[in-house]
């Protein structure tokens, strides 16, 4: 007759619990897989098939019990440790919808705004054109399977343990926000200086002939103007998306490590 111990039970049942709310926190928290679109129930069948993969490979678990005190708060750590990591790669399409705040601005568009149900929120239709392509861009370079490849990593560099985590990984998440404004900016740039130079010109143009019309002129020029620049730099926004998408990996990591114990 076979028995089972109720410590043997914990045990076995801490191999798959813990590191599944750290997976199930990174897939609720990233983009594509964390769109409200995607369903709960492929949400949670997602995480459970890559913790039943990865869950053979990872070190031991500290010897606590799942349903204990400690062992909530060992739960906790991992969804606060997936949900940093899953943010690091948010950011990256956060800065990329600031390129289309920036522009459609500057362009005049930006009144023209669709509901975005991710954010729960407004966001202009140029943010949203750029942010398909930013997605088309993370599904071409097999974003997906980079990022869980680095969540498997990130069980190597950060192991489940019954020792409270370093804050140093959310300060390295908030810092790493500041991405948002320096990316949107500088990739922005390019854009919002030719329209600078244009709006310039219109106001030079308004003083030599006050009586020239400048809003039934200006705003078809400026938007001319606008999705012009756009075409002819689209082909090099898309390395500096493909090195901003790796810095974004690598963060990961980096969130993972400096998240360790700090030792005595």
């Amino acid at each position: 007759m076979i028995t089972v111990t109720s410590a043997q039970l914990s045990a076995w049942l801490a191999v798959f619990v813990w590191p599944f709310f750290r997976i199930m926190a990174l897939v609720s928290s990233s983009p594509i897989l964390g769109n409200v679109g995607v369903p709960k129930r492929v949400k949670i069948g997602f995480a459970l098939a890559v913790t039943i993969v990865i869950a053979p490979i990872l070190e031991p678990m500290p010897q606590v019990d799942p349903g204990s005190w400690a062992g909530l708060l060992i739960l906790v750590q991992q969804v606060m440790i997936g949900l940093a990591m899953g943010l690091t790669i948010r950011i990256v399409f956060t800065s990329v919808e600031m390129v289309g705040q920036f522009v459609g601005l500057q362009m005049g568009l930006g009144f023209a705004t669709f509901f975005d149900p991710q954010n729960a929120t407004q966001i202009p239709v140029l943010g949203q054109t750029l942010g398909l392509i930013a997605t088309l861009v993370f599904l071409a370079l097999n974003g997906h399977l980079i990022m869980i490849e680095a969540l498997v990593q990130s069980f190597h560099e950060l192991p489940v343990m019954a020792q409270p985590y370093s804050a140093l990984g959310w300060k390295a998440v908030a810092g790493w926000g500041s991405e948002i404004f320096l990316a949107g900016v500088l990739m922005s740039l390019p854009v919002v200086a030719v329209l600078l130079i244009t709006n310039l010109a219109l106001g030079i143009m308004t003083r030599a002939a006050p009586q020239l019309n400048v809003f039934a002129i200006g705003f078809p020029i400026t938007l001319g103007a606008g999705f012009l620049v756009l075409i002819v730099v689209l082909p090099y926004f898309i390395p500096l998306l493909e090195r901003l998408l790796n810095d974004g990996f690598q963060m990961m990591l980096k969130v993972a490590y400096l998240s360790r114990p700090v030792s005595p």
